[in-house]
């Protein structure tokens, strides 16, 4: 059954104090745009007795611009960032230079090393949008692609490659070895998929799809978009089961967009129409739900369970009561949220609105440097260098 909302290891650093002129833009803003302005803008009924978590000390340093694609390319938009499973390198996925690859034939997927060159490219004419990626245990990169060419790209581009809808399991050279869901379909599993916005590979080997972007945009129970699922395949590709489904309750999600597991193997899901993470084991059981790391685009949990939560939509429509834009940085053990970098000064927000703008990918590699995909009017990837933290 859809539903309806209810009624009603030491740290130490500076912290990051929001300024009088970030007051001011957000009182007028709350003033001027009521949380029921805009479609998608609904939430759970609890969310509005959680204190915001904004004012916790920031230990990272911002580096931004970090990473030079080949061929004089510039950056365009980054959701899709994982860590190579040698803790160095990182994988991005970039939307080819805009924020699509529909109209272009380069290669989307590039794997940087410590100084931030490309060292590896594949991907070209198989990939519209690059939404969400993993990297196994065998180094494979697996990406998922939410969407295919829209009217406009197809007017611009009668030939675009019909990809989307789909994940893509590539070996580390880019051989491609997998597809879950028909290229350029929408649909149902096992044999189809519905803008699917991550993946995630247990470790063993069994493959967990979260579906479907246009979920959290939508207010409507019996709308076509209250799509909100998250399916499980064996190694093989062989559908298993699907869980969760569009809702406001305890057990609902709206727009499961972004998975990560710790190491007792829970499944974190940013559930980022209800502005919460959801937890389940791994064969869809609720376990808990968490709203103190806010409206959450991407998330990665590292070897010692550090949470990394980042959140590029925050405003007072789609995240009311006071919450920022910015990296939560906290323990998948207990929940505690211990940092909190603040989102990028820009000339115009990332998401539908509010201040400023942030990342909404992220990974960490062995270091704790920590890596953000930008999708919004800062492009490209971010790096944040730890100063004072407790690893």
């Amino acid at each position: 059954m859809r539903r309806t909302p209810s009624s009603r290891n030491s740290r130490s650093s500076r912290l990051a104090h929001p300024g009088a002129a970030l007051l001011a833009v957000l009182a007028l803003a709350a003033v001027a745009a009521p949380a029921s302005a805009q479609r998608g803008a609904s939430g759970p009924a609890e969310h509005a007795d959680v204190e915001p978590v904004n004012n916790l000390p920031n230990p990272y340093e911002t580096v931004r611009d970090w990473g030079i694609l080949p061929d004089g390319r510039s950056w365009g938009s980054v959701s899709a960032v994982n860590v190579d499973v040698d803790g160095v390198h990182i994988w991005a996925g970039d939307r080819c230079g805009a924020n699509s690859c529909a109209l272009s034939d380069v290669d989307p997927i590039v794997k940087l090393d410590p100084d931030g060159n490309v060292v590896t490219a594949f991907g070209a004419g198989l990939i519209t949008w690059p939404h969400g990626m993993d990297v196994d245990a065998d180094g494979n990169v697996w990406i998922a692609d939410a969407r295919s060419p829209n009217e406009r790209e197809l007017e611009q581009r009668p030939d675009a490659p019909m990809n989307g809808h789909a994940v893509r399991k590539f070996s580390p050279t880019g051989e491609l070895l997998m597809t879950i869901g028909t290229p350029g379909e929408v649909g149902e599993p096992p044999t189809h998929l519905n803008a699917p916005n991550d993946v995630l590979i247990a470790p063993d080997g069994s493959i967990f799809v979260a579906e479907s972007h246009p979920a959290q945009y939508t207010d409507d129970p019996n709308s076509p978009s209250a799509v909100s699922r998250i399916h499980k395949y064996a190694a093989d590709g062989t559908y298993l089961m699907s869980f969760s489904e569009w809702g406001y309750e305890r057990t609902d999600t709206r727009s499961p967009h972004s998975l990560a597991m710790d190491t007792r193997g829970r499944l974190f899901v940013a559930d980022r129409g209800n502005r919460r993470i959801q937890i389940y084991d791994q064969d869809g059981n609720h376990l808990h739900t968490w709203y103190q790391f806010s409206r959450i685009s991407g998330l990665f949990i590292d070897e010692d369970d550090v949470l990394y939560a980042i959140d590029s939509e925050s405003d007072v429509r789609y995240n009311p009561g006071g919450w920022r834009k910015g990296l939560r940085v906290g323990s998948a053990a207990t929940g505690e949220v211990w940092y909190f970098v603040p989102e990028h000064m820009s000339e115009r927000p990332s998401g539908m609105g509010g201040y400023g703008s942030m990342g909404e990918g992220v990974t960490v590699d062995r270091d704790g440097n920590v890596y953000a995909g930008e999708v919004g009017p800062v492009q490209g990837l971010t790096k944040y260098v730890p100063r004072l933290t407790r690893r």
